[in-house]
């Protein structure tokens, strides 16, 4: 298994609920054939292969944790402090289908999470005090939730990532605007433009805001019970996080801007985990049955 085997083990094991990364749900995008929703090399393949993607988890769940909606869906309903390394996984397990599986899994998959959010539903307390129903579904969170993942994966690529994105970052956007779509939300930006356009909106709106739900998740976020092998390595990643949000994140969230040394500590972590995990079996899966269908 030689010296980098356990770490590597661990790191599949975390992402994927597996040590050898392909659990009975990876091998299945394999199987059949017929395309997928995005070519093989697409931007979105790239994206998302890239092992920038460890920098991109925590820094979208610190985005999304800022607006009220989804933070409370999240307190309510999920076992995010219990095990927050199984609701990554299942996570993992969506962008990862929608990613790379055929077109019919991509809309099983966003349709089985839908029905989940079904139930999803309850009141906040707003920042005036008023309380305010929610629900998973509604176009308001769809939209951020949606909109804070494709930032954070995109941000996360441009900052650590060694290869460029096919088409650029406005192809990477316009290409997971249709995931945006499978997950029910209204007209998704479409290039990087819009997607800066929308942010601000939310930012301008006032609804975004830190209570001690978030404050508790970002501790969750920066402390997740990983396995002993990968514990010393996390710091890197969480600071490659934080040094990829806006700076009115960072100032609302209570975190300070990672020193000098750090994109350096960053980078070199990225590196070591794209070593370690290859090619991803996700996406060897999705090639071999693209290649299969020609």
């Amino acid at each position: 298994m030689g010296v980098t085997g356990p770490f590597r083990a661990q790191l599949f094991d975390v992402l994927s609920g597996d040590p050898t990364g392909e659990p009975e749900w990876v091998r299945e995008l394999g199987r059949g054939s017929g395309p997928g929703l995005f070519p093989v090399g697409s931007a979105a393949w790239e994206v998302h292969r890239d092992a920038t993607t460890l920098v991109a988890g925590p820094r979208a769940l610190l985005m999304q944790a800022l607006h009220p909606g989804p933070m409370a869906g999240v307190h309510d309903w999920s076992r995010y402090r219990e095990d927050p390394l199984g609701r990554l996984q299942g996570t993992i397990r969506w962008i990862t289908t929608v990613t790379y599986g055929r077109a019919d899994q991509a809309r099983a998959a966003s349709q089985a999470v839908q029905r989940l959010h079904e139930r999803v539903r309850g009141t906040y307390v707003d920042r005036n005090g008023d309380r305010v129903a929610y629900a998973a579904d509604d176009a308001d969170l769809a939209a951020w939730v949606h909109i804070a993942f494709m930032d954070s994966f995109l941000r996360a690529h441009l900052r650590y990532g060694e290869r460029p994105i096919p088409g650029g970052a406005d192809a990477y956007v316009a290409q997971w605007a249709l995931a945006g779509e499978l997950m029910g939300v209204e007209a998704p930006p479409r290039n990087v433009r819009e997607l800066e356009q929308r942010l601000d909106a939310f930012w301008e709106s006032g609804v975004l805001r830190v209570d001690a739900r978030v404050r508790e998740a970002v501790e969750v976020i920066r402390r997740p019970p990983l396995p002993t092998l990968l514990r010393p390595a996390y710091p890197a990643i969480f600071a490659g996080s934080v040094a990829t949000l806006p700076d009115r994140a960072r100032r609302m969230l209570g975190l300070r801007r990672p020193g000098p040394l750090s994109d350096a500590a960053t980078r070199a972590v990225v590196r070591a985990s794209a070593h370690l995990l290859g090619e991803a079996p996700t996406a060897r899966q999705g090639r071999q049955r693209n290649e299969a269908a020609t």
